[in-house]
């Protein structure tokens, strides 16, 4: 896919490049510093699929530059790349891809990337249950990071937040009849009863609303005094994800690619950052169906010796959770494997230090026995060398 930059500060234009250049299927195809000179070029450049800008710059802001975008119906995707948190709700409102405030991880750059290609393979690729990729009526439902409604013909800018999360709610149900008398207490929970029922009365309105330019106003159904979201042929990205991790009970050299193919699909977890209460359950249950697809592949990659591929995938489970265990075990067996025993020590005592400092606790007798038998298979094989 290809990329543009636009900041006006050039140092930026190199960091973002240079970490941009190193990722799979991201191509730079130009850096601007000024809005007015990026648009000229996507006039003439309609492949351009993502766009990394800054929200304050001379002229034309990146905000005003995204609405323009998210006005004309363009389906290129946008990253807002910036020191300015607080513009995080205002860029939100605008239906933009992602937020990311300065300085700029790789692995932070890592994850924007991998939402933007999950959604043009959503749209593009034939391989999901859903109509042709030429259908301009196709659905996508980005749900992983973030709460994404788009197709062919573009992409839902949600009227309010609350109208997001109210679709959000239908989705987990879809297909359901929801009592209002439900929605108004998980959704607009601590509000005067009377407030609430009004508020829910709007935001319904804004919801069909907000769908309507897709053609999606009716699939909010009104039932019995409650609400049912009806949704047909539309591919919705954890279902997705569920469905193909569900299809490899077993990960070898046989299917290996397919698995990590399948562990990309996985973007984020539900609803990305909106942390709705109501959704703990179901965002905790793909996170640890995630965490548990991950080990399985790392262990298929150990065993056919590609560590590079397992360790960066176990760096990324440690990062969400460097209290796992399982993970620490895994990652340990690629130090001893890759002979390394002054990484080995390091890694198992940060996690000894950790545990004590969080928890109080002492690794289990499985894992200092673990480390135990690695550390002498390394003093054997240096022995032997």
């Amino acid at each position: 896919m290809k990329v543009i930059l636009i900041d006006d500060e050039p140092t930026m234009h190199l960091i973002l490049r240079k970490m941009l250049v190193k990722l799979p299927g991201i191509q730079v195809a130009g850096a601007f510093t000024d809005t007015k000179s990026a648009s000229s070029f996507l006039k003439e450049n309609a492949d351009i699929g993502l766009v990394f800008v800054d929200i304050s710059m001379p002229g034309e802001s990146g905000m005003e530059f995204a609405a323009k975008l998210d006005a004309s119906g363009s389906p290129i995707q946008v990253v807002f790349v910036t020191s300015h948190k607080e513009f995080a709700l205002n860029a939100y409102d605008l239906s933009v891809l992602d937020y990311v405030v300065k300085p700029v991880s790789r692995e932070r750059l890592q994850r924007s990337v991998d939402r933007a290609l999950a959604n043009r393979r959503s749209l593009h690729t034939p391989s999901f249950p859903a109509p042709a990729s030429a259908d301009p009526g196709k659905i996508v439902l980005t749900m992983l990071g973030d709460v994404v409604v788009s197709s062919g013909a573009g992409r839902v800018k949600w009227i309010s937040r609350k109208c997001a999360e109210l679709f959000a709610y239908l989705l987990l149900y879809r297909g359901k009849r929801i009592p209002r008398s439900r929605l108004v207490s998980d959704i607009f929970g601590g509000m005067h009863q009377a407030n609430a029922e009004k508020y829910l009365n709007t935001t319904v309105y804004q919801l069909r609303k907000s769908l309507a330019p897709l053609g999606l106003r009716e699939a909010v159904c009104s039932e019995n005094d409650g609400y049912a979201l009806e949704l047909k042929d539309a591919v919705i990205d954890y279902a997705e994800f569920e469905s193909q991790a569900g299809s490899l009970p077993s990960i070898d050299a046989g299917n290996v690619e397919k698995a990590q193919q399948i562990e990309r699909l996985y973007t984020g977890d539900l609803f990305g950052d909106k942390a709705y209460v109501w959704a703990i359950q179901e965002t905790e249950h793909y996170a640890q169906l995630y965490a548990s697809f991950v080990k399985r592949l790392a262990a298929a990659l150990i065993s056919l010796e590609d560590t590079t591929s397992a360790s960066k995938l176990l760096m990324k489970l440690n990062e969400r959770n460097p209290l796992d265990e399982t993970v620490m075990r895994q990652l340990m067996t690629i130090r001893e494997m890759a002979g390394d025993k002054k990484g080995l020590t390091a890694l198992y005592t940060g996690y000894v230090r950790l545990l004590s400092r969080e928890l109080g606790i002492r690794p289990s007798e499985e894992l200092i026995a673990h480390y135990d038998l690695l550390i002498s298979r390394i003093r054997i094989s240096d022995k032997n060398k």
